[in-house]
């Protein structure tokens, strides 16, 4: 190591041509510098450097000396960069699940578009409605939505998400219009996973329970329900917003909407410093508005 730090020296004072520039690159002194490079001519028993006040020459044995070292110096800059590059470049297998449309709408396209710009990284992307257990089925990133649990897991918000209760026009004209919580009772509400929908009254979150003709696990089913009038379905904007615009949907009891829950990745602690795993989110936040 010592002869390494001696024929560093005498290779950085050649590039720069001085002593004290040596020394400033290095961050030690030039007394320091001068020290090492004539400790490194007394072990080759010669001299590698004409001094003066004003400047140095290389020596016929120092200038035979400093090309084959200068080489050494810079393959070992290049592989200091590529390891550098491998730490901060996206490789390896990132493991991704979510919810299946919102996937298939939203994350897979994005996914591909990460991939063409980075090639060296392979992708498993699961789709489910099932909320799976990150770490035992060996996750980096899960897409989550609405309301999230308390959790020991890290979470970044990627998007706005906002639920609506909606219905056809045609529904409302059998049915009639809910203007209050408490007339959801009387109503054909259009069941998902969860048989509560969520509301805001007075600023505080309130589940109501609720029940009809159709229950599944699939929004695009629930949306095709509701728009041929088979009843009320509380559906985030991402299905509603198209029909919404276009009047083939309304939206009743806006009064009480839950608050913005956003869309959430949630992630490991020791996933954090993952370069695969942080330059993913970044894209995410970046292009899923």
């Amino acid at each position: 190591m010592q002869r390494w730090d001696r024929i560093e020296a005498f290779v950085e004072v050649v590039r720069h041509g001085a002593f004290n520039s040596a020394a400033e690159h290095l961050k030690v002194s030039s007394s320091h510098v001068s020290r090492l490079v004539s400790q490194l001519e007394s072990h080759l028993s010669t001299t590698l450097l004409y001094r003066t006040t004003r400047r140095i020459r290389l020596t016929e044995a120092g200038e035979l000396y400093y090309q084959r070292c200068y080489h050494l110096f810079e393959a070992f800059h290049e592989a200091e960069a590529a390891v550098k590059e491998l730490q901060e470049r996206p490789m390896g297998l990132l493991s991704l699940t979510s919810a299946t449309t919102f996937g298939e709408r939203f994350l897979a396209p994005l996914v591909n578009d990460f991939m063409l710009l980075h090639p060296q990284l392979n992708v498993r992307l699961y789709l489910t409605n099932r909320q799976v257990d990150i770490i035992d089925e060996g996750y980096d990133i899960a897409i989550r939505m609405g309301a999230l649990n308390d959790s020991t897991f890290i979470a970044r918000r990627l998007c706005e998400r906002r639920e609506y209760v909606v219905g056809s026009p045609d529904y409302f004209t059998r049915y009639g219009q809910p203007h209050t919580l408490s007339e959801l009772s009387r109503h054909r509400c259009l069941v998902g996973s969860r048989t509560h929908w969520r509301f805001d009254v007075d600023g505080l979150r309130r589940e109501i329970r609720v029940d009809g003709p159709l229950q599944g696990n699939s929004g695009s089913a629930l949306l095709d329900a509701t728009l041929k009038g088979l009843g009320l379905a509380q559906l985030p904007d991402d299905y509603v917003n198209t029909y919404l615009a276009n009047g083939q949907l309304t939206s009743v009891l806006d009064s009480y909407r839950h608050s913005d829950t956003g869309v959430w990745a949630v992630y490991p602690h020791h996933r954090h410093r993952s370069p695969k795993v942080r330059q993913f989110l970044d894209f995410l936040v970046e292009h899923i508005a």
